[in-house]
């Protein structure tokens, strides 16, 4: 694998190439216009921003039609297809088609979201933390965070507000959301060819997956009118065509410190890819207990193996010697110019250095912080059921400035819609979780540890888990979430009251769960954001703003170019074909095709463009955005990067990050030919082009 040459990685100039998820508010179309010929104007950005869509549960997404048409990954849409799914009919398997509008059904717990306007707000931010430190910086910096998410949202549940931290809190700014909640099931393919390939394929180049689903978002009953929306390219792109890559990437580190880096991979990354692995193999094991068992598991394991994979990418990065020593000169070079500038001194000189302590308290915290505070040990959705709804009870009796963050009023109908949901629960994969995670919490901890005796007492972590998961009541059956909406109306009295044994599991464990995490937002993480956002000042004295924010799952935009690369020694051209999936295809799985693909292969064009791969800067939380070309319109799907991009969470190297994606033409060859899906087919393809511009 190859990592950044050290010039990439001196991230305090200006972004090389085409290097850069960029804000809608900060967009370089100079840049843009400087390398492509193409200046992207406000109207054009704003049509795009509006056009775009997240997923509230982590991936991006785009309108496609003017009747609240949306379209992004199958594996983002999996577990609204494998919640619908049953033992007699499993969709995941066979695909789903809502033939008509009746037959589109709703996603138990799926929210779309659409940024419909951005401010800026960091002096407000600024004037309420100024001159403050540890917890009581941290509790300004809440308090004004909700005032101004309570202003923005005015109290409708049909928005969502957000403070964003952009530059590591060197700059703030206000996101409003439109959001969606009745979202439903309209097209997604067989999860054969969607993962075509599986994991010996994932994160690799060339691919052949039709990784693509589509959704409608229903408003008062009826599709949601949908006035922004990207229009369809039939054609899509060829080799050197501009594209841009409209998402929300969850998050990048290029602006660490050395420090935290180190952290990074010391501790963080070793860690986790240890639990990852032993989860893998519990899932492996539980799947060939029987088709029941594979099929509610399928997708835990396809999540487990995907980050698995992306873990072990970015840890490859960072213990390369000469992509490490290009951060650690970085660094040193920002470093040396602030202590050359006595007054840059006094403000920022020691802020490295509270840093490196504030992750040192947190090398001692981490296991009962991430077991207990964040609750690892308690793997399992009738826990979160049971949390939610006892922290909940307290949280919302307080004001909504002192809260835990995740339930000040902007977030509470995303948390009681999940908390309502139908989705399935499987009892006997919960306990399966649950015993795997409450062995950890022991194997972790040490069975002498005061918290382990609390939750264990004389019980097997099996014992327990069997215990609380037959023994609650809080399912997803009409009775469970009968019970789940009460409590959730009643409040703390009723939660205080129940006898449910999950409830009382969570108020057990509570106490020593708030005590964890607020030792560790007091000690240690207002730390870090305190001298994160001094850090981030500091670069903005000595090089200026003209760089990208590092990532924060909100709107940005990238652009490039399909373009190839070089890997172990041969060229890897930039786009495969339909008939290279037949060629590629063994019969056996990962390589399988599904049946509908084999019986419609004589009606489809081999030479129809399947995937692509381009220059866009893409991270994790990018799956699901759309492909545009300079016109606005639809050319392709993201759904992975290739294994170089791995280290793109610290970096970028334009000569083989690349960003790879379902190509328009394929998804309505498919749609068309294969699936016999008239009515999507319809909807997307636009009218033929008549006049000056068509193509």
């Amino acid at each position: 694998m190859r990592y950044l040459p050290l010039a990439a990685l001196l991230l305090v100039s200006n972004a090389l190439a085409d290097e850069g998820m960029w804000t809608f508010n900060g967009f370089p179309s100079d840049k843009v216009q400087a390398r492509y010929g193409f200046s992207p104007s406000k109207e054009w950005l704003d049509k795009v921003r509006l056009s775009s869509a997240r997923m509230a549960e982590g991936c991006s997404a785009s309108f496609v039609s003017p009747n609240g048409l949306v379209m992004f990954n199958h594996h983002c849409a999996h577990s609204c297809i494998e919640q619908l799914s049953t033992a007699k009919k499993d969709f995941v398997a066979s695909g789903f088609l809502a033939k008509t509008e009746k037959d589109e059904v709703k996603c138990p717990a799926l929210e779309i979201d659409q940024l419909t306007d951005l401010s800026e707000v960091t002096d407000r931010v600024s004037q309420a933390t100024a001159g403050l430190s540890g917890p009581p910086y941290e509790e300004a910096r809440k308090k004004v965070f909700a005032q101004m998410e309570n202003e923005c949202a005015g109290g409708n549940d049909k928005v969502r507000c957000e403070v964003v931290s952009l530059y590591h809190g060197g700059k703030y700014d206000l996101y409003r959301y439109r959001r969606y909640q009745d979202v439903r099931l309209v097209f997604a393919p067989e999860f054969a060819i969607a993962f075509f390939g599986g994991d010996p394929d994932n994160f690799m180049f060339p691919r052949y997956d039709l990784d693509v689903s589509f959704v409608r978002v229903y408003e008062d009953g009826k599709p949601a009118r949908t006035d922004s929306y990207f229009q369809w390219s039939p054609a899509g792109v060829k080799e050197g065509d501009l594209t841009f890559v409209s998402g929300n990437p969850g998050g990048t580190s290029r602006n660490w410190t050395v420090a935290e880096l180190e952290y990074e991979r010391d501790v963080t990354l070793p860690e986790r890819l240890i639990v990852l692995a032993q989860w893998r193999g519990l899932l492996t094991e539980f799947q060939e207990r029987g088709p029941e068992q594979k099929r509610i598991s399928t997708a835990m394991l396809f999540y487990v193996e995907n980050s698995y994979k992306a873990l072990r990418g970015r840890f490859e990065a960072l213990v390369d010697k000469p992509f490490f020593a290009g951060k650690v000169a970085a660094e040193q070079e920002l470093r040396a110019k602030i202590e050359a500038n006595a007054a840059l001194r006094a403000r920022y000189g020691g802020a490295w250095d509270a840093i490196a302590r504030a992750k040192a308290e947190q090398r001692d915290l981490r296991k009962p912080l991430g077991y207990v505070g964040f609750g690892a040990a308690f793997s399992s959705d009738l826990f979160r059921a049971a949390q939610t709804l006892v922290r909940a009870a307290e949280e919302r009796t307080k004001d909504n400035g002192v809260r835990l963050e995740e339930y000040s009023d902007a977030r509470l109908p995303q948390m009681k819609a999940h908390l309502l949901s139908r989705a399935p629960v499987y009892r006997d994969f919960e306990i399966l979780k649950l015993t795997f995670s409450l062995t950890k919490l022991r194997e972790e901890l040490g069975a002498d540890d005061p918290f382990v005796h609390k939750v264990l007492g004389k019980k097997s972590p099996k014992e327990l888990a069997t215990e609380l998961v037959r023994g609650t009541k809080l399912g997803t059956d009409p009775a469970g979430l009968a019970l789940r909406k009460s409590l959730w109306e009643k409040g703390r009295a009723a939660v205080d009251a129940s006898s449910d044994p999950m409830i009382a599991f969570a108020r057990l464990v509570d106490p020593d769960a708030r005590a964890i995490r607020k030792h560790f937002e007091d000690d240690v993480e207002s730390v870090l954001k305190k001298n994160e956002e001094l850090v981030a000042r500091a670069r903005f004295e000595i090089y200026g703003t003209s760089t990208y924010p590092d990532a924060t799952f909100t709107p940005r935009l990238s652009y490039g170019s399909v373009q190839g690369y070089r890997e172990n020694g041969h060229e890897v051209k930039p786009i495969t074909t339909l008939g290279g999936a037949f060629a590629r295809a063994t019969g056996r799985d990962p390589f399988q095709l599904p049946d509908s693909w084999i019986k419609a292969q004589p009606r489809l064009d081999p030479s129809t463009p399947f995937n692509f791969c381009s220059t866009n800067d893409i991270i994790g939380g990018n799956s699901g955005s759309p492909v545009i070309d300079k016109e606005a319109r639809i050319v392709g799907l993201v759904f992975d990067g290739n294994i170089q991009s791995l280290g793109g969470d610290y970096g970028f190297d334009e000569s083989v990050n690349r960003a790879v994606s379902v190509h328009s033409a394929a998804i309505l060859e498919a749609l068309d030919k294969i699936y016999r899906a008239e009515r999507l087919v319809r909807e997307l393809r636009p009218a033929p082009a008549t006049g000056a511009g068509a193509r």
